[in-house]
């Protein structure tokens, strides 16, 4: 793609790390900080450039029939260019890695490679991790990321009208579900991205790498559990020979025959095997509550959103 000279006064010295052309002269250029849109030369209008800064705090998009329109919310106003429809998908994905790049929520050599609107979610897949933002807005700084070297296995579970990705990070499972219309793309999109990451070649190994890698980290506990076998500083039977210690004395005149004491072996009452099932058991239980209500808090924040939204709209 050619640079325009009035890019190139633009510039300075930035660089251009990635472009898309919008047809006829028009292009939308990306540096390490800003969106340069680049108008050409027209019947009724001059050549022009407008910079759009990756320090926005929302964005939204509005799709017409033929026009994708982005609207970039800075915190002295905003500001909005369109793109052709077609062309609108290859500007998101440059538009939110020069974002992320922006926050340091990716890093600087990370590349986006994938984006992926479903209704009020959106996913961001990179090289390196996933992240997830859910909200009437299309983006802005409450997401959720997902590192892909803390990934502990990945499945799929195709349903009539969606499937559920579950992306186990740190042998928590944490479920997105894709409409069915999109699944493929988005399962294609995530499994090269992770088999990448861990030098896989199918879903199988990835989930045998990523279980032998969270088996093989280390223990961090103490390994002085309560049956660790340490003898206590002081027993009973200490007290008792001190307490003899202390008898005053007795001279025998005759020889005694040694005696002989037989201790009966100790038998623990408790059942540690049944204790531990049943504290298992009430860990599993709370943390499937937990999750329910943080599915529920999901919900309601995304209610608020949306009467937030609409409030702001003067419905």
């Amino acid at each position: 793609m050619d640079i325009p000279d009035l890019v190139k006064q633009e510039l300075g010295d930035e660089e251009i790390q990635a472009g898309v052309t919008l047809g006829d002269e028009d292009a939308v250029c990306f540096t390490s900080t800003r969106t340069l849109v680049y108008r050409g030369e027209g019947l009724l209008s001059d050549e022009k450039v407008a910079a759009y800064p990756f320090d926005f705090e929302r964005l939204t998009i509005s799709e017409g029939r033929r026009k994708t329109k982005f609207t970039l919310v800075y915190t002295d106003g905003k500001r909005d260019f369109g793109v052709p429809g077609s062309r609108a998908d290859a500007v998101l994905e440059r538009l939110i890695e020069g974002t992320l790049r922006a926050s340091n929520a990716i890093d600087a050599e990370e590349q986006v490679t994938g984006v992926f609107r479903f209704s009020e979610l959106t996913l961001v897949i990179t090289e390196g991790r996933l992240l997830k933002h859910i909200g009437s807005v299309t983006w802005d700084n409450d997401f959720e990321s997902y590192p892909f070297d803390a990934v502990t296995g990945l499945d799929f579970e195709k349903g009539s009208v969606a499937t559920a990705i579950v992306l186990v990070v740190d042998d928590r499972p944490e479920r997105i579900k894709a409409p069915s219309d999109q699944a493929a793309a988005v399962r294609k999109t995530l499994q090269e991205a992770l088999f990448a990451f861990h030098e896989v070649a199918s879903l199988s190994d990835l989930n045998a790498k990523v279980a032998t890698d969270a088996e093989d980290e280390p223990d961090d506990s103490s390994g002085l559990g309560l049956e660790s076998g340490i003898d206590p500083l002081v027993s009973d039977d200490d007290d008792e020979g001190d307490g003899d210690e202390t008898a005053a004395p007795t001279q025998t005149t005759a020889p005694s025959e040694p005696s002989t004491q037989t201790v009966a072996p100790a038998t623990d009452s408790a059942d540690d095997g049944g204790d531990i099932a049943a504290l298992e058991q009430q860990v599993a239980d709370l943390t499937t509550a937990i999750e329910r209500q943080n599915e529920r808090i999901e919900a309601q924040e995304e209610t608020i959103q949306t009467l937030i939204e609409e409030l702001r709209q003067g419905r």
